[in-house]
């Protein structure tokens, strides 16, 4: 049976008690060039811990709010999108989003420019100096943020991602909603695997004497630690049977009350569908066909 480190609660209660010392600072730029009739996109700026400026794409409809908000956290890419890359622009008819840069990433690589590969292993050696300590603050503080805008529905705050999707919904409490497909942080160093875990493997490789201090760094980080935290509704997708974050490894992730786990079919289209229904359902909206690509209806 799966336990938590000792320190668990407290690395991540000094987390977010560091993230409170600095006052979030947020400032607005239209960008004309991504506004179109139907929404209108902001440049946001904010501060997190250290303190650092990090920055992100708000996209409001045009119309009359309250709107339900989709928070696109951090993916692991050196570029953030007004919507993810295979996202429907039209999606922003509908709903708020956000899409956040956290430190490392573009437009929020000053003074810190991620390497990629790398970006994953930064400080890893040290869970006080783990760039990703400051990268799940970064996202939290994204939600609260968002959370924060009179033109967003507080009961239909979908946080959507990777890991720190999962992450931001737990240890933040704005989210209603989080819909999460792992690929970072689940147990102990990987052996091998695929990008972005590989890049744990090949640090060892070079340097295996980090073994012990890299095992105590991601302890902290592990997915099964955050699972008993947040009331938001969840939506865990899996990868395919067999994989480092099947349905098997993930199920502990849905032992909580209105959570789904779902195995990728291996599919853009059924996973995407899939996951655009859910969205649809928790914000009650008729159909998925308004989210989606064109392509896809």
């Amino acid at each position: 049976m799966y336990t938590a480190p000792p320190d668990f609660h407290a690395y991540w209660h000094g987390t977010l008690d560091a993230l409170d010392d600095f006052p979030m600072a947020a400032e607005f730029t239209p960008i004309p060039l991504r506004t179109t009739d139907f929404a209108t996109l902001y440049g946001v700026r904010l501060t997190s811990i250290g303190p650092y400026r990090i920055f992100g794409y708000l996209s409001i409809p045009n119309g009359r709010g309250p709107f339900p908000a989709i928070y696109f956290t951090p993916r692991y890419h050196s570029v953030v999108q007004p919507v993810p890359q295979g996202t429907s622009n039209g999606l922003r008819r509908h709903v708020v989003t956000f899409s956040l840069a956290a430190r490392g990433q573009r437009n929020a690589d000053k003074p810190f420019a991620a390497d990629f590969p790398g970006w994953l292993t930064t400080g890893i050696t040290d869970p006080a100096t783990y760039i990703f300590r400051g990268v799940v603050a970064d996202s939290v503080r994204g939600l609260e943020f968002l959370a924060a805008q009179a033109d967003v529905d507080p009961a239909r705050i979908a946080v959507v991602g990777n890991d720190l999707a999962f992450m931001t919904a737990a240890l933040g409490n704005a989210a209603t909603h989080v819909a999460t497909g792992p690929e970072l942080f689940l147990g102990g160093p990987p052996v091998g695997g695929a990008y972005p875990r590989a890049e744990i493997a090949d640090h060892l490789r070079q340097t295996p004497a980090d073994y012990d201090a890299i095992c105590r760094t991601l302890a902290l980080y592990d997915l099964r630690a955050f699972a008993p935290s947040g009331s938001a509704k969840r939506m865990i997708m899996a990868g395919p049977p067999g994989s480092d974050f099947d349905g098997a490894a993930l199920a502990p992730l849905a032992e909580a009350p209105h959570a789904r786990l779902r195995e990728s079919e291996q599919s853009d289209y059924k996973d995407g569908m899939a996951l655009l229904s859910w969205l649809a359902t928790q914000f009650g909206m008729p159909n998925a066909d308004a989210l989606a690509p064109q392509a896809w209806r």
